[in-house]
């Protein structure tokens, strides 16, 4: 076993370089595709000009829907790359390796994969797309979200909440990942330390939209953060096999955000927290102690907020089950993903498949079958239908699955197992 881990980061920087090559060649062989770029360019150039209102900072596919990160980022580019496209290529092509590098770190710190399957993670001819030929904000916000995924397996859990509260600046959708992080924190930090984390987090939100909160603030949370967006069912991925009355229902998106809460608290109180005796266990032990004489006593608010947890340091594996299997869960649930949607999920699926009790033959299949139903343009009753069978196959596997250890293991045990 030992042998085939140290293999993993030469596997990882070799996979880099031959993805460095790929990218070159996609930037200069292959056709960009103009899609949301003149739109942002144009969010960009009203912002620069003054405007502060959001309901005023349109572009071409219509109004400005993304919190202010998102402006900063892309005025940045702009600056950068004048507002042309190829320079802006060859900088999404940069970001698409530091995104690479970043996953492949992760996956390193973990023992779930064999090193031959890292390889998955460059085979997404969508992914490739996204990043180099779309140029969309997914890209910024997802290389920043693993950023604080890499932060927290290092438990450097200030850091990691400004990285997220970044990523959530410049898409929302990375909130998915907003209740398995809480749930790592209260694991691993006392409540004064996580208190203090989202403090920060909170306070990259607010410097961000400080320009529009003093001028236009209701316009800027209304559009900024709105929940009740409605996507056009032809833009649908997932859904597509759903008929479009249903689709835009208010009860099916309802529906599916119950099913989405209700998955969510299985799975943190029957997996993510079993070792600890179960979600409410977990929170129960936070809130009391034990004296000498195994009674639980309450405790003052002083001794709460500081109470540290009985084990601090959490394992890299759980860390990245949580992170990963929470995100999914909210992608599974989601009313409408759209294409450049999947970058929200591609680089977990190489983890969660090898999560699974599946032989890896199954694996391999799942794998293929998500990955063409991304390809198919446009989606179909048959791609969105093989695309959701195929994700409640991966999450029934995630709940069969075995449950990792929340802490690390003994040196002497792990030595025992290799």
């Amino acid at each position: 076993m030992g042998g085939h881990e140290a293999r993993k980061p030469a596997v990882a920087a070799g996979l880099l370089l031959l993805d460095v090559i790929l990218v070159s060649l996609i930037i200069a062989y292959v056709p960009y595709t103009k899609i949301d770029w003149d739109a942002y360019m144009s969010q960009v150039d009203g912002f620069l000009g003054g405007e502060r209102d959001y309901t005023k900072l349109k572009g071409d596919t219509g109004p400005l829907v993304y919190p202010a990160g998102f402006l900063y980022a892309y005025s940045a580019i702009q600056f950068v790359t004048g507002g042309q496209v190829y320079p802006a290529q060859i900088l999404f092509g940069i970001l698409y390796i530091l995104n690479l590098g970043i996953i492949l770190y992760i996956y390193t710190r973990t023992d779930v994969l064999p090193w031959w399957a890292l390889g998955l993670l460059c085979l997404s001819k969508r992914i490739h797309s996204i990043f180099m030929l779309r140029l969309f904000n997914d890209c910024l916000a997802m290389t920043l979200l693993h950023g604080a995924l890499a932060l927290v397996l290092h438990q450097k859990w200030h850091l990691a909440l400004i990285s997220f509260s970044g990523a959530v600046s410049i898409k929302m959708n990375v909130l998915l990942c907003a209740p398995s992080l809480l749930l790592l924190m209260l694991k691993g930090m006392s409540f004064k330390g996580v208190l203090s984390a989202l403090s920060c987090a909170a306070l990259v939100q607010i410097l961000l939209g400080l320009p529009f909160l003093l001028s236009h603030p209701a316009a800027y949370i209304s559009r900024a953060f709105d929940l009740g967006r409605v996507f056009i069912h032809f833009w649908s991925v997932n859904f597509k096999f759903v008929p479009e009355d249903v689709f835009i229902s208010r009860k099916f998106a309802i529906a599916l955000l119950a099913i989405h809460l209700m998955l969510l608290i299985l799975f943190a109180h029957y997996r993510w927290s079993k070792h600890e005796g179960g979600l409410l266990q977990l929170l129960c032990s936070r809130f009391s102690q034990k004296d000498l004489g195994g009674f639980l006593r309450s405790i003052s608010l002083n001794q709460f907020l500081s109470c540290e947890p009985k084990h601090k340091i959490l394992s890299k594996e759980h860390i990245v089950t949580v992170m990963f299997v929470g995100n999914f869960i909210g992608v599974v649930c989601a009313r409408s993903l759209h294409y450049q949607f999947y970058s929200w999920y591609f680089y977990s699926l190489p983890f969660l498949l090898w999560k699974t009790p599946f032989p890896t033959l199954l694996r391999l299949i799942l794998f293929v079958a998500v990955e063409l139903s991304w390809n198919i343009y446009p989606s179909n009753f048959y791609s969105s239908i093989i695309l959701f069978c195929a994700h409640l196959i991966i999450l029934w596997g995630l709940w069969i699955a075995p449950i990792e250890s929340p802490y690390p293991r003994r040196k002497h045990s792990q030595k025992k197992r290799d």
